[in-house]
C-alpha cells in the first residue's frame, strides 16, 4: 500500500461517527420486537392485577369468588400462593410483591388473576369484594415531615461552619419551595412474559433496565437459585429510570403465575393501571436559607430538603444521595450544610427517573441565585459565573471530590457569545416595556452533572464478544437498548477495535445466561461501563489475531495494524476474514469475555463524603419565553444548548440524546402535573389527565451543539456520558418563564413560582407580583 493509502487507513474510525441508531430500520418498520411482540407459545395465559382502592388501610376480609368464576380465568392467586419471599424491593425488603393484609396505597397488587386472555383477566381483576378497615394516610412530603415519618433515617451533609458564615453575610435570603415528581410515560408499558422450563427452569422476558435484578427477584419469588432462571430484554420502548427496580413486580408477578400455572404467563400494564401502581420522579419541597455579599457571591447555605418517598424505601436512599451531592450544581459552596430526609407516604413508591435526584438537587441552588440576583438587581447570569468553581482554586465540592476538569467558563462563555444573550437580554426588556400583558423571558442556566453509580460496586460491566469463521462478529454485553443508542455505541467501539466496518457486527438481547451479575442500565453509565467491557473483549481477540498474524507472516505483533476490514502485518494487507478463517484453521480462539470496572471510586455514606463519581459533564441553555399574563399560557421561542460530550463517539445520536432530555426536563417543570385526590387516589394516570410536552411545545427555533472537549478521564474513547445530564438543561425554561413574571414587576419582586410552571401557577406568581408592586 502506498503512502497515502496509508494515511487513509490511518484516519480511518468507526467511533466519533454520527452513525444511524442500530435498530432504526426496524423501529420505522415496525419489525423491532420488543416484549409484547414476542410469538406467543401455545398455551399462553395473561396476567392482571387486582389492586387497592385505599390509601392506607388494613384488609379486614376479601372475598375473589365472583373473580374466579369470571370468563376465561384459569387462577386467581394471593400472596399466601408465592412459592418463595413476598419482596422486590432492591435494597431494603419493605416492598411486597402482593400486600398481605395492609394496604399502604391507591393501587397497590392484592392479587393475581390469571385467564386465557389479557381482557379477560383485567375485568375479572376489577370484581374482588374488599372489606377495608381505614387508617391514617400520610400523602405529602410536607406532612411526612411534620409526622417525622420516613422510610430511611434522615441524612446531613456539612462543610465549613454554616452558622459563622451567616453570621458575617451582609445578606440573607430565605424561603420555600416545591417542585412536583414527574411519570417516567415510556412509551411501552410494564411487562412481562415468563416461561416455565425443564427441572425448574424459568425464562423472563422482560421489559427492564436490569435484568440481573429481574433475576434476582424471581429467583426469591420461586424460592429458587439464581441459575434456576434467565432473563432477557432485546429493548424496551422506553425506560427513563422507571424499569430499573420496578420491573420486578412484573416480572415476579408473572413467573409466580407461570410457577402455579405451569404455563406460560403474559403480565402486560395497561397504562392506566401502570400510571396508578408505579413510582415515579421524587418531588421535592425544600427550605433553604442563604447568606450572600453585596456582589452576590454565596458565603453559607443551608437546605432541607424532604421528598415524597412513597410507602417504601425502592431506591429513595441513593436518590436523595445525588440530591445532596448536586445540591452545588456549578457552584462553589465554602460554608453548608444539606439535609435530606426520605418522607413515608401512602403513595406508590417512588423510584429511579433520568437524573436520578441530581435535577431536584440543583434546582434549589439555581432558584437562590435567581432570587440573589433580582435582589441586588444584577444580570443572573453575572451572579452565576461569579459563583462556578474554580480551576485551582474553589474546586472541591462539599463532598470532598476535587474537581480537575472544569470547563464551564469557557463553555458558558462559547453559548453566551453564540447565542446572542447580551442583545437578546436587552431586546426582551424593551419588548416588555411596550407589552402590557405578553411579557417575555430569558434565562442562562448551567450544569454541572457527576457520572458513576454512588454506590461503588455497581460501576462494573461486562460484555463478550464472538468472532465467526467469515469474519461477522456478534456482541452481548450487560447493557440494555431502551432506545438511547447504547447498542449501536458499543458496536462502534468493538468495530473500532477490530477494525471492522459497523455493519460486521452485530448486538444480541442482554440476557442473564451470557453475561451474569450486570449492574443497571442507568446513572448515564450504560456505555461508559458497557463500552469499555466490550472494549477489553475485542482487544483481547485482536491481541491474538495480531500474535498469529505476525507469527504467520513475520513482523512484531505490537506493528500489526487493523483498519478498514483489512489486517496489515509485515507490508502486507490481508482482508479481515481472510485471516480469521486461517487462525481458527490454527485454533486459536476467536472469542473473548471482557470486563471494566471504574477505578477510584469511594464514598463513606456515614460522613458523605469521598469521590463518589469518576468524572463530571457540564452543559448550559439559554431558552426565551412569552407568557401571557392574563392567561398564564406560555410558548417556548429559542433554545441555544451547548453540552459537553467529551469525544463524542457518536455525535448524532448524543445530539438527539440532549434534544430529548431538554423536552423531557421541560415537561417536569411546566407541564407534568402529579395530583392525588384527598383519599390517596392518583387521579393524573392516564393521557387524558397527565400532560406530557407534544411536538407544538417544542421551540421551532432548537440550536443543539456539543462542546469540543476530550474527557480528563479515561472514559470510553475519552467520551462523556449523554443521557442524564442534559435534563437539567430546560433548567434555563423555568427560569425564563420565571424572568417573564418578574417583569411585571419591574423584576423588583422575587416570583413564588413552585413546578410545575402550569398556567395556575404562574397566574397565581403574577397576582403575587401585581399585589407587591401594588
Amino acid at each position: 500500500m502506498n503512502d497515502a493509502g496509508l494515511k487513509r487507513m490511518d484516519a480511518w474510525a468507526e467511533v466519533g461517527r454520527a452513525r444511524q441508531h442500530e435498530s432504526s430500520e426496524l423501529h420505522v418498520r415496525g419489525q423491532a420486537t420488543y416484549t409484547d411482540d414476542i410469538a406467543e407459545l401455545a398455551g399462553t395465559l395473561h396476567a392482571a392485577l387486582g389492586l387497592s382502592a385505599r390509601a392506607h388501610a388494613r384488609i379486614k376480609s376479601i372475598d375473589l369468588a365472583q373473580v374466579a368464576a369470571s370468563r376465561g380465568v384459569v387462577a386467581v392467586l394471593t400472596a399466601r400462593d408465592i412459592p418463595g419471599l413476598n419482596d422486590c424491593g432492591p435494597i431494603v425488603h419493605d416492598d411486597p410483591i402482593l400486600a398481605d393484609g395492609l394496604v399502604q396505597y391507591v393501587g397497590q397488587p392484592i392479587f393475581i388473576v390469571v385467564a386465557d386472555s389479557h381482557d379477560n383477566a383485567r375485568r375479572a381483576a376489577r370484581l374482588a369484594e374488599v372489606d377495608y378497615d381505614d387508617l391514617p394516610a400520610i400523602l405529602t412530603p410536607q406532612a411526612a415531615r411534620a409526622a417525622a415519618s420516613y422510610v430511611l433515617p434522615p441524612m446531613r451533609l456539612a462543610r465549613g461552619d454554616a452558622a459563622q458564615a451567616f453570621a458575617r453575610a451582609p445578606h440573607t435570603v430565605k424561603g420555600e419551595l416545591h417542585v412536583g415528581g414527574q411519570e417516567q410515560f415510556y412509551l411501552e408499558g410494564q411487562i412481562a412474559y415468563a416461561i416455565p422450563g425443564e427441572d425448574r427452569g424459568m425464562h423472563v422476558y422482560c421489559s427492564t433496565q436490569h435484568p440481573s435484578e429481574m433475576q434476582h427477584v424471581v429467583a426469591h419469588a420461586l424460592g429458587l437459585h439464581s441459575h434456576h432462571v434467565t432473563v432477557e430484554c432485546r429493548r424496551m420502548g422506553g425506560g427513563f429510570g422507571g424499569k430499573e427496580s420496578q420491573s420486578a413486580l412484573w416480572a415476579a408477578a408473572a413467573a409466580i403465575a407461570a410457577v402455579r400455572s405451569g404455563r406460560p404467563v403474559k403480565l402486560r400494564a395497561d397504562r392506566d393501571d401502570d400510571m396508578l401502581v408505579t413510582g415515579k420522579r421524587h418531588c421535592f419541597h425544600y427550605e433553604y436559607q442563604v447568606g450572600y455579599d453585596d456582589d452576590g457571591r454565596i458565603l453559607a447555605a443551608k437546605v432541607d430538603m424532604v421528598t415524597r418517598a412513597g410507602y417504601s424505601a425502592d431506591l429513595s436512599g441513593p436518590v436523595a444521595t445525588r440530591a445532596v451531592c448536586h445540591f452545588d450544581n456549578a457552584y462553589y459552596l465554602s460554608d453548608v450544610e444539606i439535609r435530606a430526609a426520605c418522607g413515608k407516604t401512602n403513595t406508590q413508591s417512588n423510584t429511579a427517573f433520568r437524573g436520578f435526584g441530581g435535577p431536584q438537587g440543583a434546582i434549589a441552588i439555581e432558584y437562590v441565585l435567581d432570587e440573589i440576583a433580582r435582589n441586588l438587581q444584577r444580570d443572573a447570569l453575572d451572579v452565576r459565573r461569579l459563583n462556578f468553581y474554580g480551576k485551582t482554586e474553589r474546586n472541591v465540592t462539599p463532598f470532598g471530590q476535587e474537581i480537575v476538569d472544569n470547563v464551564l467558563p469557557e463553555l458558558v462563555a462559547e453559548l453566551e457569545a453564540d447565542s446572542d444573550y447580551r442583545a437578546r437580554r436587552a431586546a426582551v426588556l424593551e419588548y416588555n416595556r411596550a407589552s402590557p400583558v405578553l411579557k417575555k423571558g430569558l434565562a442562562l442556566t448551567p450544569l454541572k452533572f457527576g457520572i458513576a453509580f454512588n454506590v461503588s460496586h455497581l460501576n462494573q460491566a461486562g460484555a463478550l464478544v464472538h468472532v465467526y469463521v467469515d469474519g461477522s462478529v456478534l456482541v452481548n454485553h450487560g447493557g440494555t437498548e431502551m432506545g438511547q443508542g447504547i447498542n449501536t455505541k458499543v458496536m462502534q467501539v468493538v468495530a473500532h477495535e477490530l477494525g471492522v466496518d459497523l455493519a460486521r457486527v452485530r448486538v444480541t438481547a442482554t440476557n442473564t445466561s451470557k453475561v451474569a451479575n450486570t449492574s443497571a442500565t442507568a446513572a448515564s453509565t450504560g456505555a461508559d461501563l458497557n463500552g469499555k467491557a466490550a472494549q477489553d473483549a475485542a482487544r483481547t481477540i485482536r491481541a491474538r489475531l495480531a500474535d498469529f498474524a505476525a507469527g504467520l507472516h513475520g513482523g512484531q505483533a505490537s506493528e500489526v495494524r487493523f483498519a478498514a476490514g483489512t489486517v496489515f502485518v509485515a507490508g502486507m494487507a490481508l482482508p479481515f476474514e481472510e485471516l480469521v478463517a486461517k487462525a481458527y484453521l490454527a485454533r486459536v480462539q476467536l472469542w473473548s469475555d471482557g470486563f471494566y470496572a471504574t477505578p477510584g471510586l469511594h464514598w463513606d455514606p456515614k460522613t458523605m463524603t469521598g469521590r463518589p463519581f469518576s468524572y463530571f459533564a457540564y452543559g448550559a441553555a439559554v431558552s426565551e419565553v412569552v407568557v401571557d399574563t392574563l392567561t398564564g399560557e406560555w410558548k417556548l421561542l429559542r433554545v441555544d444548548a451547548l453540552y459537553d460530550a467529551g469525544r463524542s463517539l457518536n455525535p448524532a445520536i448524543d445530539i438527539g440524546q440532549v434534544e430529548g432530555a431538554f423536552i423531557q426536563g421541560m415537561g417536569w417543570l411546566t407541564t407534568e402535573e402529579l395530583w392525588w385526590n384527598p383519599a390517596g387516589k392518583l387521579m393524573t394516570h392516564a393521557p387524558s389527565t397527565y400532560k406530557i410536552p407534544a411536538v407544538s411545545d417544542c421551540p421551532e427555533d432548537f440550536r443543539v451543539r456539543l462542546f469540543d472537549n476530550a474527557n480528563v478521564e479515561d472514559s470510553i474513547h475519552r467520551s462523556k456520558a449523554v443521557g442524564e445530564p442534559p435534563l437539567l438543561l430546560p433548567f434555563s425554561v423555568f427560569f425564563a418563564i420565571r424572568d417573564a413574571i418578574s417583569s411585571v414587576g419591574g423584576h423588583r419582586v422575587n416570583p413564588p413560582l413552585n413546578a410545575p410552571a402550569t398556567s395556575e401557577e404562574i397566574l397565581k406568581a403574577v397576582a403575587f407580583v401585581e399585589a407587591a408592586r401594588a
